[in-house]
């Protein structure tokens, strides 16, 4: 069932670790099927390098496991997935990591805000990545707790705990989750810089403005 889903997710998993994001069983991740609404997802407790897409579980917004060919559970983490989705129709892939410099900034409950113009592909309504009030991972406090930031953003920060990144595309909600890692580095550089001062930022309303330049006549 859905096996091209599974394979798609398997491979954004392999490479969050392969770049960083997130290593060994950290971190989760998840694609919802537009035409069913299932959720293929990763498994809770298998090492990404040992991952195949047999492993992968399918599930329903209801946490209903619908299928496990290989009897693994789904990511403990599973509710949160479910509650981004039911609160985010718009949104069809979910990338949870737990990079070292953007963690950083969740374990100080401190949003990362806009300071370079990339941002602006992030979703970002406030101008910031904002961070959900924490919640003990797998419960439904931090399902809970992420209602309403995930309204707000398509990155946000989990307090003491990681980032999750959002979007239609599985590729692209991986993108952003290392465009969030890059931004944190280049946050915190500028922070030690500055000797603590914050850097300027963009207001939300810049971000917005962004649109293709009209001089560049495409081919019709």
């Amino acid at each position: 069932m859905l096996e091209d889903l599974k394979k798609e997710v398997v491979k954004i998993a392999l490479e969050a670790d392969r770049s960083g994001l997130c290593k060994h069983r950290s971190g989760n991740f998840s694609i919802r099927d537009e035409k069913t609404g299932y959720v293929v997802v990763t498994p809770s407790g298998v090492d990404r390098e040992e991952l195949t897409y047999h492993d992968i579980c399918v599930v329903d917004l209801e946490a209903n496991v619908i299928e496990a060919v290989t009897k693994l559970k789904p990511t403990s983490e599973l509710l949160m997935h479910l509650q981004i989705y039911k609160t985010r129709p718009d949104v069809f892939a979910i990338a949870h990591t737990h990079s070292r410099i953007a963690t950083s900034f969740a374990v100080l409950n401190k949003p990362i805000p806009a300071i370079i113009y990339e941002c602006a592909n992030l979703g970002l309504k406030d101008a910031v990545i904002p961070v959900a009030p924490y919640g003990r991972p797998g419960t439904r406090e931090l399902s809970n707790s992420i209602i309403e930031p995930i309204q707000r953003a398509d990155c946000i920060l989990l307090e003491a705990h990681g980032v999750v990144a959002v979007d239609k595309n599985p590729k692209e909600a991986l993108l952003k989750a290392h465009y969030v890692e890059e931004l944190a580095e280049v946050y915190y550089r500028s922070l030690e810089i500055g000797k603590g001062e914050e850097p300027k930022s963009f207001p939300a309303e810049e971000l917005q403005k962004w649109e293709y330049p009209s001089e560049i006549k495409l081919m019709k």
